[in-house]
């Protein structure tokens, strides 16, 4: 294919994208207003499942699928990182020193650390209740750990931080997420339908049918994730060096 014709389907792709995104932004409700009509319709369907935060309610149950593709995105993401960023055959880890810190540094990250890792937890487990949920507690989990880092060396970040187990997690995250999804076909709904388990009581922990499984899932696939792409490049920042002549 020569070039001209490239610039050509690529000209009249765009003009195609183009168009389709005018007529969109036409049909769209007009700005300034109180009152929006896919707003009203998520709250209301997150309220008919009993869901107290409706953007949960989005994220694992109106548009589950979608969300689906994100933590994919993540874990092929971190994925891609890992293979990257692995030992090459010019190179070898060197037994890293030990780490000089300041006391106020290390009480202020030793004390940090629980109330971080508890937080993080706790906002993964009420994503379904208030703002936050599995993306936004993952990271916050993650951070916590790597508060060890700061508070005392990287061999003590080490010992806590088994990488072959946050490995198993995050697939298993995923995994779990899709089987979920698969459940809903067997059980004769469509795939992520919020229908296999009951929605519970309004405002609870076990409220909002399969949103606060879907929510751990992603929880814990993120917070495996970041700890594992953080690994990757503590590893090349403290450990990995290239041989001498190389």
């Amino acid at each position: 294919m020569s070039q001209r014709l490239r610039l050509w389907l690529l000209a009249v792709g765009g003009a195609g994208v183009a168009a389709l995104l005018v007529a969109a932004c036409l049909d769209l409700p007009a700005f300034g207003g109180r009152r929006h009509p896919y707003g009203e319709r998520a709250v209301a369907a997150s309220l008919a499942r009993h869901t107290a935060n409706t953007i949960a309610s989005l994220n694992f149950d109106q548009r589950a699928y979608d969300t689906l593709g994100e933590i994919s995105i993540l874990f092929a993401a971190v994925l891609g990182c890992l293979v990257l960023l692995r030992e090459a055959r010019d190179e070898h880890r060197a037994q890293p020193q030990p780490a000089e810190v300041a006391l106020p540094v290390r009480r202020y990250a030793l004390i940090a650390l629980p109330v971080a890792l508890l937080t993080g937890l706790y906002v993964i487990a009420h994503g379904q209740l208030s703002p936050g949920g599995g993306f936004q507690g993952g990271v916050v989990a993650a951070t916590a750990l790597h508060l060890l880092y700061l508070g005392a060396d990287y061999r003590a970040l080490e010992r806590v931080r088994p990488l072959g187990v946050f490995d198993v997690c995050d697939a298993l995250a995923v995994s779990a997420y899709a089987v979920l999804g698969l459940a809903g076909l067997l059980a004769g709904t469509a795939f992520l339908a919020n229908t296999l388990l009951p929605y519970g009581t309004f405002n609870t922990l076990s409220s909002g049918g399969t949103v606060p499984l879907l929510n751990a899932a992603v929880g814990m696939e993120v917070a495996s994730a970041v700890v594992l792409l953080l690994a990757g490049f503590l590893d090349q920042a403290v450990e990995i060096e290239e041989e001498r002549g190389s």
